[in-house]
């Protein structure tokens, strides 16, 4: 069980978007079942920057009467200098792997600010822009367009997680992931939509565990009858056999993450994407 610590804060400082430090930092934090007052610091590029950076990290140790936990990606040797005064227990990520990494490589950092200065010309970039579009107008099914140029399409009841697998794949990934839902019509008829038939080589099933669909769905129609226990056994129950009859193969989506179920999907079909 985790504990919140609203008198405990972590700080992540970039001179970029934070991104990095955040994902890195929130790594190491989920192997201690805590759940400490976050803070990203993006975009401190200059002394400046970095004293209001300092002052915030220090007001908070005051309020707090412990050093606030500050992970950092800063390349800038005279911004870095800066955050190191803070009265935070600072985890320079940047050092701690850089300089080993310029030792086995013999070669120099290039110490570039950030990782989306060159996106214009980053081939990658592009490919990732490309895929989101094709995620956003593939999504729940609202285009049948283009679906040979999938590389994967998902498929599952409503609300078990296809949208959002579908978006990390392409923002992450670059694959270009279409969603489709299977709904009541599907499970009458006992075969997949007609749109989808040419495709099957590229479907993947998500199921989710009925007593989790229902909470999620009533999130959305609170009391109503497609958010009802009742059919959201029925529902699932239908999808699986669908699933199992057409040979599609599928995970629960019910305690897994986003990144566990993405990375399961790019394993069985596209893992030429596990490598660049």
């Amino acid at each position: 069980m985790q504990r919140d610590m609203p008198n405990r804060s972590v700080f992540f400082v970039s001179d970029g978007t934070g991104i990095t430090a955040e994902t890195f930092g929130n790594s190491i934090l989920a192997q201690f079942d805590t759940q400490p007052h976050r803070v990203r610091l993006p975009f401190v590029d200059s002394i400046d920057k970095a004293r209001a950076a300092v002052e915030r990290i220090d007001h908070a140790a005051r309020q707090e009467g412990r050093p606030p936990v500050v992970f950092i990606t800063l390349v800038d040797p005279d911004v870095l200098a800066v955050i190191r005064g803070c009265n935070g227990l600072v985890m320079d990520m940047f050092t701690t792997f850089i300089e080993p990494l310029e030792v086995a490589f013999d070669i120099k950092s290039n110490h570039r600010i950030g990782q989306f200065s060159d996106v214009a010309t980053n081939a990658r970039y592009s490919t990732r822009m490309d895929a989101i579009n094709f995620a956003l107008m593939h999504d729940d099914g609202q285009s049948a367009r283009n679906l040979a140029l999938a590389d994967v399409i998902l498929v599952g009841v409503s609300r078990s997680g296809k949208t959002p697998t579908s978006l990390y794949l392409a923002m992450q990934h670059g694959v270009r992931a279409a969603n489709y839902p299977l709904i009541p019509e599907d499970f009458e008829r006992m075969r997949l939509p007609s749109a989808l038939v040419p495709h099957r080589a590229k479907l993947f099933g998500l199921t989710i565990a009925p007593e989790r669909l229902t909470e999620i769905r009533n999130e959305r129609k609170p009391g109503s009858r497609y958010a009802s226990l009742a059919n959201c056994i029925e529902e699932v129950a239908e999808a699986e056999r669908l699933m199992r009859r057409e040979g599609i193969r599928w995970l629960s989506s019910t305690h897994k993450s986003i990144e566990e179920i993405a990375t399961t999907i790019l394993q069985l079909i596209r893992p030429d994407r596990l490598e660049y």
